[in-house]
């Protein structure tokens, strides 16, 4: 990772600040494990708005900037997070950290919701290489994510740890449709 990251992330930043104006990081509290606030760091993909710590991304954002578009669609816009794992806040595999207006609303409605909160966070997770990334517009999929989530939790291993991670880089590879 250090002999990646030590030329890919100044190639990124330097991409990002010339494609549009605003800072190289995104920077979102999000909900952490024991559901403590956390200071999630990503490549910026969107310009910058008033928006996003209320809206996802949806299809055809405007909002996402055209190296946004390639960043989010190779997942490259995570990287940044592997500050998070080197902080102790979030881990490489768990379920993915959401951003807390999501805790609050889907906490409300959602059976075991919270549940998901005992362990890390993760960049990836059990749910994602499922299929289940991406905008959560309708309850139906959050649902669906938290079931994954649950899987995971109940059975983790380390074989499945690096099950996943082996599955979120071959979908980084070829690209993922929930990916906008």
């Amino acid at each position: 990772m250090i002999l990646l990251c030590s030329w890919l992330f100044p190639l990124l930043a330097i991409i990002i600040k010339l494609s549009s104006p605003g800072p190289v990081f995104f920077i979102q509290k999000r909900s952490g494990r024991n559901n403590e606030e956390f200071d999630c760091y990503k490549f910026r993909s969107m310009s910058v708005n008033k928006d996003s710590d209320k809206v996802q991304a949806t299809v055809n954002d405007s909002r996402v900037t055209a190296i946004g578009k390639f960043l989010r669609k190779s997942n490259l816009d995570e990287l940044p997070q592997f500050i998070n794992v080197l902080i102790g806040n979030m881990s490489v595999v768990g379920p993915r950290p959401h951003m807390l207006k999501h805790t609050a609303d889907y906490s409300a409605i959602i059976d075991k919701f919270m549940v998901r909160h005992l362990i890390k966070p993760g960049i990836t997770g059990w749910a994602q290489v499922n299929g289940f990334r991406g905008a959560t517009i309708q309850p139906r999929y959050m649902m669906k994510r938290v079931r994954y989530d649950l899987w995971y939790i109940e059975n983790w291993t380390f074989l499945l740890d690096l099950q996943i991670i082996v599955m979120t880089a071959y979908t980084m590879i070829r690209g993922d449709k929930n990916a906008f």
